[in-house]
């Protein structure tokens, strides 16, 4: 409350207060010029107050003396006064009372403070915060970016954003509440732009998780503020929708981050990203240029996360050593649903490694080793896979050099596998004698899953035609694709 001064107009007093020698109550002339009447004495007490009281001033010492003179000179003009016949109400001269005014009547330094610096505005998309972004990086923000910031799924594919474009979009993702499926594939933002979206990726509290609720509890007391405030300012009232993540309590995250070329500098950072985040689903990083040092950096997440469910490592540069290594957190990983590491180099020590990995996960569904060099030594090694796994689903182990030998001591695997649904081996050097085998095994397995086979390119002759007719008594649901026949191919040529 502030405590000021009204005025109102109580009475009025002589203008020229009698003496004892004026009888005509005339103005005392000072050289034929009429003096002016005794000034009021100025106040003792302050305009303010504390807690209701009022405070006196401190005068110096000459103030103090003045004042005392003119104190006596008005209690002597009130004396007068009263033995005028005292004061009459109405007679002009305005008298000031003190009053309290509610401060809505005054402009306080508070509400002075809180105009200056009043804070931004609610933003769930991060708008405002990409052009600040772009305007400080110097880089031309993205007019499609800008349009689709509140869409579910965003798909940025080719727009050559670089690093510095990409840290730009990481700092407006980090209080994005709508978008649950991004796509940034090949924009050369290398392992600098990889760093900043792990960066997002782990600060970035909006994201549900499985059952919806906060990542932490000053993530909730953090976006509660900015709620309240925003509702506050805009005289809107509050609705639970305000408290969710999002335009839909979504429970899952995707993001494809491949032919970026990030390298070990990206591999690293979303390594360390993998061992904190707890709500990212999908991962593509598919054509990062990853070899035996990213490897190193991705396997303890491998062992550590247990929400990725889709990873894709395929056309990187993953050898023998990186097989090795990857074969270890599969063995350990206790999450991952998918793997994809199709067009790399794993062959020979790293190719049995990785099948020993295999052997002793109980979680991979989907596994994609197409375009290895797995051989003859990864045949025999995911032999010993096959009867031990009991979870995957769908094997692709097409173009691996798996000669007719290889392919024999696979199906003595498959034989006693009751899990695998789908088999792809398309353009392995195995002829028909080979697929002859892997079919042999399918139908000599009474309780085989097997209800797709590929053997794309691969001609096969009338004996493998009569035994899948004779399959297909026992297993009607039984596909299979090859190559064509071997005579009709004959013929052709």
């Amino acid at each position: 409350m502030v405590v000021g001064k009204k005025v109102t107009k109580e009475s009025i007093l002589p203008s020229v207060c009698e003496d004892d020698g004026d009888e005509g109550g005339k103005e005392e002339d000072l050289g034929g010029i009429a003096s002016r009447p005794v000034s009021r004495p100025r106040s003792l007490y302050s305009r303010g107050s504390v807690d209701g009281q009022r405070v006196s001033r401190s005068p110096s010492h000459h103030q103090s003396t003045r004042m005392a003179h003119q104190d006596e000179d008005h209690m002597n003009e009130e004396d007068e006064v009263d033995e005028g016949g005292g004061i009459h109400p109405g007679d002009g001269q305005q008298q000031e009372e003190e009053c309290v005014i509610s401060d809505e009547d005054f402009d306080t330094d508070l509400e002075l403070d809180r105009f200056h610096n009043e804070r931004r505005a609610y933003d769930p998309t991060g708008q405002s915060s990409y052009r600040e972004a772009c305007k400080m990086l110097n880089v031309v923000p993205v007019s499609y970016f800008l349009r689709n910031m509140n869409q579910s799924e965003l798909n940025m594919m080719h727009y050559g954003l670089g690093s510095q474009g990409t840290k730009a979009l990481a700092i407006s993702l980090v209080t994005n509440t709508s978008i649950l499926k991004l796509n940034l594939r090949d924009n050369w933002m290398e392992g600098i732009g990889g760093a900043a979206i792990a960066d997002m990726l782990k600060e970035n509290c909006y994201i549900t998780e499985e059952h919806g609720g906060w990542t932490s509890l000053e993530s909730f007391s953090n976006i509660l503020q900015d709620v309240l405030w925003w509702h506050d300012k805009a005289n809107i009232p509050i609705s639970i929708s305000d408290f969710q993540t999002g335009p839909n309590s979504q429970t899952s995250f995707e993001i494809d981050l491949s032919e970026n070329r990030m390298g070990e500098y990206g591999a690293r950072a979303l390594s360390s990203m993998l061992l904190e985040n707890s709500t990212l689903f999908s991962l593509n990083l598919s054509g990062n240029h990853l070899d035996e040092r990213a490897a190193r950096h991705l396997s303890p997440a491998l062992i550590s996360n247990q929400k990725l469910q889709l990873l894709d490592l395929s056309h990187n540069r993953f050898g023998d050593i990186a097989g090795e290594i990857l074969g270890a957190a599969v063995a350990e990983n206790t999450g991952m649903k998918s793997l994809n590491l199709a067009w790399n180099c794993i062959r020979g020590k790293g190719a049995i490694a990785f099948a020993k990995g295999l052997e002793g996960n109980i979680f991979l569904r989907t596994l994609d080793l197409s375009f290895n060099g797995l051989g003859k030594e990864g045949a025999v090694a995911l032999e010993e896979a096959l009867k031990h796994n009991n979870t995957l689903e769908d094997l692709n182990i097409s173009n691996n050099r798996i000669p007719f030998e290889g392919a024999i001591h696979f199906a003595l695997g498959l034989q006693v596998n009751t899990t695998l649904r789908i088999l792809k081996m398309s353009r392995n050097p195995m002829q028909s004698a080979g697929c002859f085998a892997i079919l042999k095994s399918v139908q000599a397995n009474p309780e085989t899953a097997v209800e797709f086979l590929d053997f794309s390119d691969i001609c096969v002759d009338q004996e493998f035609e009569d035994l899948f007719e004779s399959t297909k008594e026992t297993l009607p649901n039984l596909q299979v694709k090859h190559g064509g026949k071997i005579n009709a191919v004959l013929k052709k040529s």
